[in-house]
């Protein structure tokens, strides 16, 4: 007998919950601002990636609110077709100049982005090195572009540098790419990116760093590649709109040629209905206020360094956590989520 749906769902949610693996999902009432209320009970909100406080930022809503008054709730259409209105182009020029390079491409979702673009630039006759602790967006990138998947130890250089010697002599592959997150979403360190540029010059690598956690945070709000001045090294700059920026969305900022080439080949970008009219305003309206001023940016480490530092006082483990995120260490799965139900 085959299994059915029903046998299959039981065991293996039943197994999540023993072993501490299912997630009990919370609904806050209202906005998702440094204090939230579920079930009627407030809490300071520790645990949100809206960085910088901007998704709920009154100069965010009244830009929203005007661009639904004069383009609509949706879109339409999706961007090839005549899903591309002019706030879409404002916007993609806006996030060029933040990201200091020649053009950006937006996408619904940051998950977006990277199925897209790993896909349309790799193919079963490329390898893609990868860190083992890569977002999970990039792994099924890889995975759908069909490459061999090397991966590589977390920010080990002497590894890198062996895998990356390993795949270009090897004489399989046409292309070889390597990829990391800019800055690591569980423990908040950075990725060495003078020393993976480095290793890219010296064996020919396609460079491509994911800065979901960087944008907005790194480099005075430019992100990890602008932190260490790479923007001219990094072939793919891939960013989120849904965090630091705090509206929703992704984006890929390189050169023109990568991103007409995107425009002509990522499925994501051909076959789904474009940003919203009020979404695209806001993003854009973040990004404005982000390369204006770095008051948001630096009240953003101000605050995390406090925090820091009460936890240590209070003898809980942060890691080695570079940036603001900021983990705590506890244990076990399980311990880990009784704890966070306290």
């Amino acid at each position: 007998m085959v299994q059915s749906l029903h046998e299959f769902l039981e065991e293996n949610i039943n197994y999540l919950k023993e072993n501490g693996l299912y997630n009990e999902i919370d609904t806050i009432e209202g906005a998702n601002g440094p204090e939230i209320k579920i079930n009627g009970k407030s809490y300071i909100n520790l645990s949100s990636n809206n960085y910088l406080g901007l998704a709920t930022n009154e100069d965010l809503k009244s830009a929203a609110k005007a661009a639904i008054d004069t383009h609509g709730v949706g879109a339409g259409a999706v961007r090839t077709i005549n899903g591309t209105l002019d706030l879409h182009d404002e916007l993609e020029e806006t996030l060029a100049k933040f990201k200091g390079t020649e053009a950006a491409i937006a996408y619904q979702s940051g998950f977006n982005c990277n199925m897209a673009a790993i896909s349309a630039v790799m193919n079963k006759n490329d390898a893609i090195l990868s860190d083992e602790l890569n977002h999970a967006s990039i792994i099924d990138g890889c995975r759908l572009s069909k490459a061999k998947i090397i991966r590589v130890n977390h920010s080990d250089m002497d590894d890198l540098r062996a895998k990356a010697k390993e795949a270009v002599e090897s004489g399989q592959y046409n292309k070889v790419m390597y990829i990391t997150d800019g800055v690591f979403s569980m423990d908040g360190d950075v990725a060495k990116l003078p020393e993976i540029v480095e290793i890219a010059e010296e064996f020919g690598l396609l460079t491509y760093v994911d800065d979901a956690h960087g944008s907005g945070v790194m480099g005075k709000g430019a992100g990890t590649v602008k932190h260490f001045g790479l923007q001219d090294k990094i072939d793919f700059q891939i960013g989120t709109l849904s965090k630091a920026i705090g509206v929703v969305g992704g984006y890929v900022a390189g050169t023109k040629e990568l991103i007409d080439w995107l425009k002509a080949q990522s499925r994501p970008f051909l076959f789904s209905t474009s940003l919203a009219p009020g979404d695209t305003k806001a993003i854009t309206e973040a990004v404005k206020k982000l390369m204006a001023s770095t008051e948001l940016h630096d009240k953003l480490w101000d605050n995390a360094q406090y925090l820091k530092n009460g936890l240590s006082k209070l003898g809980y483990d942060t890691g080695e956590s570079e940036t603001p995120i900021t983990p705590v260490i506890i244990g076990d799965e399980k311990t880990t989520q009784e704890f966070s139900k306290r």
